[in-house]
């Protein structure tokens, strides 16, 4: 788990000895911002607020900071490879079901995302629409990376299978009992 900044910024020395990396982005969030995600409640509405302090655009523990803990991720995620090349990399965590942050994931290189099983669905599109507008931008090199794409394709065939229930499953009239 990287789940410190010390863990992103040496990177390379800790994927010699590591199988994968997964970003435990909560706590990464909290260390790299200085923020105790417990307190949050009290000041952060503030934060965010655009009429009142506006120091963040979004909330930080609902959308990955692509500034501060992003820049942190891609360190961690180019200097892990450059030491290993075939190194599997995702996130865990809240951030995981947040389609902003999802593609951020995917522009990053990660393999993968983890989150809580209600934002399963969320995530799935999120990473096929990341995949599909990548390649729609860069048409003919194809996506970043065969794993994103089998996760793509995964991903697309269940919300076919979705959009089956989500069809199968809608009300039918029934005839009133008099």
């Amino acid at each position: 788990m990287i789940e410190t900044p010390r863990a992103a910024i040496t990177a390379a020395k800790v994927a010699e000895v590591a199988d994968f990396f997964s970003f435990g982005t909560n706590d990464l969030t909290q260390m790299a911002m200085g923020l105790s995600r417990d307190d949050a409640g009290r000041f952060l509405p503030d934060y965010v607020d655009q009429a009142k302090a506006a120091i963040f655009g979004t909330d930080p523990f609902q959308t990955l900071d692509v500034d501060g803990v992003g820049f942190l991720v891609k360190h961690a995620i180019e200097n892990g490879r450059a030491t290993k090349g075939d190194l599997k990399i995702g996130i865990c965590g809240e951030h995981g079901g947040d389609p902003i942050s999802v593609k951020f994931c995917h522009a990053a290189g990660m393999d993968y995302v983890s989150c809580s099983p209600y934002r399963v669905p969320i995530a799935r599109l999120a990473a096929s629409q990341a995949v599909i507008e990548d390649q729609l931008n860069n048409p003919g090199k194809g996506s970043k990376g065969s794993k994103s794409k089998s996760m793509a394709a995964s991903a697309l065939k269940s919300a076919a299978r979705l959009k089956q229930k989500v069809k199968s499953s809608k009300p039918t009239k029934s005839k009133s009992r008099r």
